[in-house]
């Protein structure tokens, strides 16, 4: 799935969502299909990104980003958490 088509199919749920032919659980449940359809084919139509997520701790379990890298997608959960990256525990998992 490409940017444009990820983006028409939010757009169509925002607007079943708007007219009263879907409620928020279903649109929500819609969006997070599109975000993770899109981020998973992303590894595959992208020699430059990759979406790597994480586990480990609670604080960081499901944490999926998009990098260059498995160091760079390490840097971007640590800046999401507001964290210095040497603070990330080495016991935190981050796989593509």
């Amino acid at each position: 799935m490409d940017r444009i088509s990820a983006l028409r199919n939010i757009e169509e749920s925002l607007r079943a969502f708007e007219t009263g032919d879907s409620d928020l659980a279903a649109v929500e449940q819609r969006v997070i299909g599109v975000l993770r359809t899109y981020a998973a084919e992303l590894d595959s139509t992208s020699s430059e990104l990759c979406a790597y997520e994480a586990s480990g701790t609670e604080r960081v379990a499901g944490l999926i980003v998009v990098a260059p890298s498995k160091s760079k997608a390490h840097d971007r959960i640590a800046t999401l958490l507001h964290i210095d990256p040497s603070e990330l525990s080495d016991q935190i998992n981050i796989t593509p």
